[in-house]
């Protein structure tokens, strides 16, 4: 059976939750994703998987997983993207503004006790999370570029009624979007499961 490795480098503020109460979320992580996870105090974690072709999908998530708790999500939410059409997506703020632009940029994404980072985040059905110099999403993927294309927006510097008027124009087009996305990958489970038998 062959095994490789990856080592991730994490924030050592994210290495505790990474662990869990009692390694819960580390053990976790292992039996969901077949894989071995060695974490030390200064936020480096080795995953070891499996290459089998059965297991190296489940196993590639790990460090999706793994990335997103990194990037500021609890386990709960990171743990979604262990269902079907659903990814991560993390936008690097310093290679887009300036270190200068830095807070207010990410004040404007999140707007006045939260309200523009939560509507995003209501009307694309997505999960977002603003952690140091990073804006995460985590969504299925049209909803997950719709989410992305907002946020750039703000960013460049759209106001945000434009963005919200963008989102709710979208809205109906996301929902036929995110059932094509589902018909596309019950196809693709079908035709793997006929293959297998």
């Amino acid at each position: 059976m062959q095994e490789t490795t990856e080592l991730i480098k994490i924030p050592k503020d994210r290495v505790a939750v990474l662990i869990g109460k009692k390694g819960e979320t580390k053990k976790q992580i292992e039996k969901q994703t077949s894989t071995k996870l060695e974490i030390n105090s200064e936020g480096e974690v080795l995953i070891t998987r499996k290459t089998e072709s059965e297991k190296a999908e489940e196993s590639i998530k790990a460090y999706q997983i793994i990335k997103a708790i990194a990037r500021g999500f609890s386990p709960e939410k990171a743990f979604k993207l262990l269902k079907p059409n659903i990814y991560l997506e993390i936008i690097d703020l310093t290679e887009l503004v300036s270190d200068k632009s830095l807070d207010r940029v990410r004040a404007r994404i999140i707007g006045k006790e939260g309200k523009v980072r939560k509507f995003i985040s209501r009307m694309t059905e997505t999960e977002i999370v603003i952690y140091g110099k990073t804006v995460s999403i985590i969504g299925e993927l049209p909803n997950l570029e719709t989410a992305k294309k907002s946020i750039i927006k703000i960013i460049e510097g759209a106001p945000h009624r434009a963005v919200f008027k963008y989102l709710e124009r979208n809205k109906f087009k996301l929902k036929i979007e995110k059932l094509r996305w589902r018909l596309i990958d019950a196809n693709n489970w079908h035709s793997q499961r006929i293959q297998r038998t």
